[in-house]
């Protein structure tokens, strides 16, 4: 029997093109049967048909039947619905999935879409029913930008790019009050422009990505004098969440002062939350950066903050501390505040340091010329005692950053502190971790011998063709149980945090090109003057293997790698791993891991992200 939806034959019988022989068993014996999908409840093909894309459950699924068409159309499907990862869809296909969703979507993300025309972004002016849209990576101009915002009343939070040529002038009166009454807007800036900020004046939430090259494809100089003149600029009245990443180049440093200009006239007295993220060593000076600590010690509500290294003092920052309860904090690359920062969190300087559940001291407490034969600790180096007491003055930690540091075991006593205390014993007090991320040398015990100072012909190590004496051929299955020697410090890390889920181990010196909006740590150690990070290698790697809920594993510039005997390892206990990235294991210029890699690679069913 067939019937007619929308033009369209739809079989009602579904049974006869999808039947599934079964085997029940009973008292007796065995009774064969066959069950169809349409013996399934509307919650379990509910439950089944979340994982089908938008375009296959709209073009092709619904066509099946009538029981499917209208369960393709449930609400709890097309409600939120995201296009971004759809690559295999072309144009007219989302194009007729847009004019099937009119009706039901109010939530939409066409992000990274860049090969939609112009005429399939128009038919976004048919789902007036959209809350949230997000358009980041499209190609949108500023008239197309105006009929669209003209079409959403309903619209509260908008993702855009402000590509060249985009004039704020063009927009429409309906589209100016829409954004009026944005609360949550997401602009990436690719030419200087304040693109549609001041014209939304009820914003709860700005997130800024400035990505402007310093250089034009002309071959001009990007400037962004045009701007200083122009009457509309921001207010931010009800601001609460300012988050601004900024790629390298200085007009993308200009700019951003220029989108701050107001803080140096009033702060919003609501402002919770504030992220600034720029790259380079030397982050161009922000004179409202005062006024801003003066805000912040008045309303003392503060949950999350980030600033550049230039922008607060250590007298502003301990005031402002110790007037607010944060959640979140990133010290990242402010060695400057490294004093003030630890005192704050393992002291009295924080007003209730038990709320914070974030933590970013990358760079914080980096030494560059750490004596490597002798047990003096470098004057930037990790202390135990100091990181003891703030696990104990912050016990709810979720997330920790202590990447571009050192950490260098003393076995001898301290007095005051428990005997032998490693830093992953401290670590391991974080029953809440969810991320971490280490230097190399932290895993290693310093129970080990002292590699001998580099001569003149280690310099040359990988450069040339390498010794193969020592190196045994990797042979699978034949390191099933590795030496735990050097590694009982990890061991109880692995005891005290068993719900790790992101795991990062940097050795010393790795820089990281990508991703570009992170700020770039110019670390001017190299490997050779870490004996600690070159002893971590293949058992210090299966050991990880403890950590059985890990989903993601970045390991970076570990010289002691060489088999990749634990990465095997890894990858067998480890089922949920659905994030790898290698860079920079073992010697200089030599793979010696790809066969441990293969079979790395065949047991990580989960995985979804390689590097």
């Amino acid at each position: 029997m067939t019937s007619s939806v929308n033009g369209r034959v739809l079989d009602e019988d579904m049974d006869n093109q999808i039947v599934q022989a079964v085997c029940v068993e009973d008292g007796i014996g065995l009774v064969s049967g066959s069950i169809g999908m349409s013996d399934f409840s509307d919650e379990i093909l509910l439950s089944i048909l979340v994982y089908v894309s938008t375009s296959d459950l709209v073009n092709n699924v619904s066509r099946t039947c009538r029981k499917l068409h209208t369960l393709c159309y449930d609400k709890t499907l097309l409600t939120t619905v995201t296009l971004s990862e759809e690559y295999t869809a072309d144009d007219g296909a989302i194009r007729q999935v847009l004019k099937h969703l009119s009706n039901h979507v109010q939530s939409l993300s066409l992000s990274g879409c860049y090969w939609l025309s112009g005429s399939t972004i128009d038919r976004l002016i048919r789902c007036r029913s959209l809350v949230r849209l997000d358009l980041s990576g499209c190609s949108v101009t500023s008239l197309r930008l105006s009929r669209l915002l003209s079409s959403l009343p309903l619209l509260r939070s908008l993702a855009f790019d402000v590509s060249p040529g985009f004039d704020s002038a063009q927009l429409s009166g309906e589209a100016r009050d829409s954004l009026s009454r944005l609360s949550e807007l997401r602009q990436t800036v690719l030419t200087p422009s304040y693109g549609v900020v001041p014209c939304c004046s009820g914003l709860f939430s700005l997130q800024l990505q400035l990505d402007i090259p310093d250089v034009t494809r002309e071959g001009t100089s990007m400037s962004c004098q045009l701007m200083m003149g122009q009457s509309s600029v921001p207010h931010y009245q009800q601001l609460e969440e300012f988050t601004a990443r900024l790629a390298p180049g200085e007009v993308n440093q200009t700019l951003l002062l220029l989108y701050l200009a107001v803080f140096s006239v009033r702060v919003p007295e609501r402002l919770r939350s504030f992220l600034v993220s720029v790259p380079g060593p030397n982050p161009a000076h922000w004179p409202a950066a005062s006024s801003l600590a003066h805000s912040l010690v008045q309303h003392g509500d503060l949950e999350a903050l980030q600033l550049p290294r230039s922008w607060l003092d250590a007298t502003s920052l301990g005031r402002v501390l110790l007037s607010n309860a944060p959640k979140h904090l990133n010290f990242s690359r402010c060695p400057t505040l490294r004093q003030t920062v630890i005192q704050s969190l393992t002291g009295t300087g924080v007003r209730d340091s038990t709320r914070l559940v974030s933590l970013n001291l990358s760079g914080i407490g980096h030494t560059s010329n750490y004596p490597e034969c002798s047990r003096a600790r470098g004057e930037e180096e990790l202390v135990a005692e100091a990181m003891s007491r703030l696990v104990i003055g912050c016990p709810n930690l979720s997330h920790l950053n202590l990447l571009h540091t050192h950490y260098h075991h003393d076995n001898t006593h301290t007095p005051g502190l428990e005997a032998n205390t490693h830093l992953c014993t401290s670590l391991a007090k974080l029953a809440h971790l969810r991320s971490l991320a280490l230097p190399a040398c932290a895993l290693s015990d310093g129970s080990h011998t002292p590699s001998p100072s580099p001569s003149s012909s280690s310099l040359l190590l990988g450069l040339r063709k390498p010794s193969r004496v020592g190196l045994q051929t990797y042979r699978p299955g034949s390191e099933d149980s590795l030496p735990r020697e050097g590694t009982s410090g990890l061991g109880t890390l692995l005891a005290g945090c068993p719900c790790l889920e992101v795991l990062e181990l940097t050795g010393p010196g790795f820089i990281s090109a990508l991703p570009r909006l992170e700020p770039c740590a110019r670390v001017c150690v190299d490997q050779r003057t870490c004996v600690n990070a070159r002893g971590v290698g293949d058992t210090h790697v299966a050991a990880l293997r403890g950590f059985h809920g890990l989903r993601r594993l970045t390991l970076a510039g570990l010289p002691g790698v060489l088999k990749g005997t634990g990465l095997v390892q890894v990858a067998e206990h480890c089922r949920d791993l659905r994030a790898l990235s290698l860079a920079n294991l073992g010697s200089l210029k030599t793979w010696n891991y790809s066969a441990a890699l293969l079979d790395t690679l065949r047991n990580c069913t989960q995985l979804t992200q390689l590097r």
